[in-house]
This record gives C-alpha cells, sequence and structure tokens, in this order.
C-alpha cells in the first residue's frame, strides 16, 4: 500500500485542474452504446466532500468499509459527467457485487496486494490510475489521497446506454400501501446516511453524517429510490495496513429491505440467486417492487 500510494502521489504532476460542472441527473430512460457500465469507487471520508460527479450516476452502492466508515460505488449508464471523485481503493466485495454487469470498467485508485490478482481474473475491465494517465488528474483544493480524480469520456468512448444496467430493478408507478415517511437515517458503525424527503425536488435529500451531501458541480445529492438493504457483513480475507481484517459485504443470497420513494417507505425483500444475477425486489406480497424513475441509491445495512 505504501509503494501504491507513492505512485499515486508521484501521478500528482497530472494536470490539477478542478472538476468542471455538469448537467444535473437523468433517470435510466435515457443514453446510447453497446459497451457495458462503468463503476468509480468513490472516497466518503470527511476530507474527500464535497463529491463531484455523483449526481450524473445511475445507481450509487453505499457500503461499509474499515473502522465503521463509508465508501461508495457511482455506476454510470446513461450519461458520463465530466468529472468523477474522489477516486479510492476498491475491495474484495466489489467483485461480487459487479458480476452482475457484462464486463464493467471499474475504475479506482489500487488495492490491497494480495487483491489485484483477482481483480486481474475477474471478469471486468480494471482501470486504475496506471492503466491510461490521461484520464486521471490530481484536483488542487485538497490533499492526497482525496483528490483523485476520473475524466471518464478519456476512459470509454461513450455511455453504454440504459441497457448495460442488467441489474434486475424495475421502474414504474407508485404502488399501494407503504407509509409516509419524511426522513430516514442508516447508520454502520462510524457513519451515518440520513435521506429527506423534498416534495419540491421529489426527491430523497442526501445527508452524510449529519451534513448536506452537496457537490462541487451541481444541486444537493438527491435520489429517486433509496433501497436500505440488509445483508450479512463479515470479515475479508484481507487486512488493512495496521493488520484488520477488511468488511466484506454478501451481496448474494436474500433478505429484506426498506425501500423509500415518493415520500413513503415499503418493506420489502430482496434475492440475487448469484453473483450473475441482479437483485430483484418485491413487496410483501410477492409482487415486483417497482422503482421510481431517476438516481437509485441502494445503502447495504447489517442485518
Amino acid at each position: 500500500m505504501t509503494a501504491l500510494l507513492a505512485a499515486l502521489l508521484a501521478g500528482s504532476a497530472m494536470a490539477g485542474c478542478t472538476p468542471e460542472e455538469t448537467d444535473d441527473g437523468r433517470g435510466p430512460d435515457d443514453g446510447t452504446g453497446a459497451d457495458s457500465v462503468l463503476a468509480v469507487k468513490i472516497d466518503n471520508a470527511s476530507r474527500a466532500r464535497p463529491h463531484t460527479g455523483i449526481d450524473a450516476a445511475d445507481i450509487v452502492y453505499a457500503e461499509q468499509v474499515e473502522g465503521g466508515l463509508s465508501r461508495l460505488m457511482a455506476v454510470y449508464a446513461t450519461k458520463f459527467p465530466k468529472a468523477i471523485g474522489p477516486v479510492r481503493s476498491a475491495r474484495e466485495s466489489d467483485l461480487e457485487l459487479l458480476r452482475q454487469f457484462d464486463e464493467p470498467t471499474l475504475a479506482f485508485s489500487g488495492a490491497q496486494g494480495k487483491l489485484l490478482p483477482l481483480i486481474d481474473k475477474a471478469p471486468l475491465k480494471a482501470a486504475p490510475p496506471e492503466s491510461d494517465s490521461t484520464a486521471y488528474y490530481r484536483g488542487t483544493d485538497r490533499s492526497a489521497p482525496h483528490n483523485l480524480y476520473l475524466r471518464p469520456e478519456r476512459l470509454m468512448k461513450s455511455a453504454p446506454g440504459a441497457d448495460a444496467l442488467t441489474t434486475g430493478f424495475e421502474y414504474g408507478a407508485l404502488p399501494a400501501g407503504g407509509k409516509a415517511e419524511t426522513s430516514h437515517t442508516v447508520r454502520f458503525p462510524s457513519a451515518r446516511f440520513t435521506f429527506t424527503w423534498s416534495q419540491g425536488r421529489n426527491r430523497w435529500l442526501v445527508s452524510m453524517d449529519g451534513r448536506p451531501a452537496e457537490t462541487t458541480d451541481g444541486p444537493r445529492m438527491a435520489a429517486s429510490t433509496v433501497v436500505v438493504q440488509y445483508v450479512k457483513i463479515r470479515k475479508s480475507r484481507f487486512k488493512d495496513f495496521l493488520g484488520n481484517n477488511t468488511p466484506y459485504t454478501e451481496t448474494v443470497g436474500s433478505g429484506t429491505a426498506t425501500v423509500l420513494r415518493d415520500g413513503r417507505a415499503f418493506d420489502a425483500d430482496w434475492s440475487r440467486p448469484s453473483a450473475e444475477d441482479g437483485t430483484r425486489f418485491t413487496t410483501q406480497d410477492g409482487e415486483p417492487m417497482p422503482f421510481a424513475r431517476g438516481q437509485v441509491w441502494v445503502v447495504y445495512a447489517k442485518a
């Protein structure tokens, strides 16, 4: 990890421009292309905020990492922003999560040394900075390692389009049932997410660790649908630089979830039989649980 950090710091000679402004997010109806999705591991430490380019993602996954903190993975299919970041390192459970997509491109800053061979063998296109130095740059508004950004259009020619979102999600009108809810908080050991319904924006406004989740290139982060998916979180085979096992989030299996949309909360069940499958969400009556069109947040909470 020391050698990797040194290599990344050496890359600070890359253009030090600040992220440029992007458009607001769009739903999974738009975009064209034939390739698979772009997944970007994003730093979520307090010093990494505000983020850049997350408002353009189709899906944002939030997972637990070392010390009970959180990290994000943003998935892009329908459009690319001009910049995304800050970009951080991958984890073992990312490989299982990404198997549902057809050879996705994974942008990440690096990984634990023993994990790198597994990333190389995984059915994805690994894209760390050393694979294409022109696609990454160091911002000047904060210090490393919280200042590495990706220019996605230098990594991939174009966004692949909504057909690449092979997640198992279904979209549709608000179903019957649920209960009115204006705010919902998910707690990790050392982090928390709060989603507050905004009738004016017709979105769930995102707060992290008690503060509004602002962006450098657009409005406050907001999701059309939020899924709190209850999963098993166990120790992985790999350790951090302090010798502690990193968490592994199991996304294959089944369990319960809370789905937030249109100012209501729904009890739901989830099922993902294998890593190659997407995750299907159903109501307690066994009917498909439709999501509202727009950005989806999936927060993996410990069952």
